[in-house]
């Protein structure tokens, strides 16, 4: 595990920019991988499709997922993320505009550690991130982090 990294799953381009001038803003300065919907995820993950060449054993610390994507939703991604014994213990934290009980419950339901409402509010929004950034990357112990730091 790069200790550190993070993934973005997002495929709106404007809330990929808020995103990442929030990481900037609350000075989270961890590498940021972007994939903008939800098979390049899995792609990504699992290093198939164009990210065959990837080395499978580099894996984020932290997932932020939206679940409203393209190709393959947020769920189903979630759903495999935990079905994988590689994935399975990475935290997930549901990124998104969704206020739709079914998908906070079909959320948690599937192993996610977190789920957080894009805020509209800029200064909302960016203290969130701050917050998120500060349990999740530097304050939050996870089975990957004993396992392979040590």
């Amino acid at each position: 595990m790069n200790k550190g990294m993070i993934l973005l799953v997002e495929d709106n381009p404007y809330d990929e920019a808020l995103t990442l001038r929030a990481f900037k803003k609350s000075n989270i300065i961890n590498e940021l991988i972007v994939v903008r919907d939800g098979a390049e995820a899995l792609d990504y993950l699992f290093a198939t499709g164009i990210f065959t060449g990837r080395d499978p054993d580099v894996m984020p610390q932290l997932i932020l997922l939206d679940l409203k994507l393209p190709k393959v939703d947020g769920l189903e991604v979630l759903r495999r993320l935990r079905a994988d014994e590689r994935t399975k213990h990475i935290p997930v934290v549901v990124l998104t505009s969704s206020n739709e009980e079914r998908d906070i419950v079909g959320s948690y339901d599937l192993g996610a550690n977190s789920y957080l409402r894009k805020s509209v509010d800029f200064i909302q929004f960016t203290e969130a991130v701050r917050q998120l950034g500060l349990y999740w990357l530097a304050l939050n112990e996870s089975p990957l982090n004993g396992a392979r730091s040590r």
